[in-house]
């Protein structure tokens, strides 16, 4: 299970990954943050969903543990893009 800390880098490099172009108000900034949180949470896009996002998109392609470790990878990699 991916735990999210909460700290908006996933959202604030949208320009990444083409998933999420849609999303992105044009510098790579999720449109719907607001400081590190999703000001639509609870309305937000399946792709945004870790868990739903996995049955829907990723399922067919690869394991949840593969998975859950891809999304801690790049979890991992977008911290340190941070620094």
């Amino acid at each position: 299970m991916f735990i999210c800390d909460k700290c908006g880098m996933c959202c604030r490099n949208l320009q990444l990954s083409e998933f999420y172009t849609d999303l992105d108000r044009g510098d790579g900034v999720c449109k719907y943050l607001k400081g590190n949180l999703c000001s639509i949470y609870e309305c937000r896009p399946l792709k945004c969903r870790i868990d739903d996002s996995y049955e829907i998109y990723f399922k067919t392609v690869m394991t949840r543990e593969e998975y859950d470790r891809k999304n801690q990878k790049a979890c991992e990699f977008l911290k340190q893009v941070k620094e």
